[in-house]
Formats: C-alpha cells, structure tokens, sequence
C-alpha cells in the first residue's frame, strides 16, 4: 500500500507503510550497494516467489524508493536500484542492523 493511500498518525507509521510486507526491508537490504536484475534478486531473497517480488517492486517504486530502469540492447534487460530516498531508508536501517546484530550474540 502506498504511504499515500491513507492518513497516518505519525511519521513512523507512514515509514512503516513503506516498509510494510515480509520482504520488502530484505529487497532494499540487497539493492543497497548496485543496481540488481530481476532474477539476481529472486536469488538474493530466498524463498520469494516470482509474483510477490513483482508485487513488492511495484509497491516500493510506486512509493519512490526503488527506480526500474529498462535497458535495450541485444540483450534487453530491467534493472531495479534505490532512488534517493531509497538509499536514505537503506541508511536508516543500518542501526536496526547493529541492534540486530547486538541481540543475537547475546541469545
């Protein structure tokens, strides 16, 4: 759902529409460093199935964190690569990672 599609009670809850879907954080966490194909991705994120990374990609670059560009060529191609605010969600992410990484040593 796009964060537009609604009203939102805080900033937080419009970050957490975005972030909103059980692959979605996983998808930007792999287009952090380069631009990624379609079946590179499908790869990366194991266990998604073709449709709903589809779905997903349309929903982040319906809400402008993720650019699909296409390439043509002898080899047509459709790349996926964080927008600016992608990349600045990728960063804000960084400090759940260290939590993250934090936690688990200690479980």
């Amino acid at each position: 759902m796009s964060p537009r599609a609604r009203p939102h009670f805080c900033s937080l809850d419009a970050a957490m529409d975005v972030l909103s879907g059980k692959w979605k954080i996983l998808i930007l966490w792999e287009l952090r460093e380069q631009p990624r194909r379609f079946g590179e991705l499908r790869r990366l994120v194991p266990g998604i199935s073709e449709k709903v990374l589809v779905q997903q990609l349309r929903e982040l670059e319906a809400d402008g964190v993720v650019s699909r560009e296409s390439h043509d060529g002898a080899q047509p191609r459709v790349e996926y690569s964080l927008t600016q605010a992608g990349l600045e969600l990728t960063k804000a992410l960084q400090p759940l990672t260290d939590w993250s990484l934090r936690y688990l040593v200690r479980v």
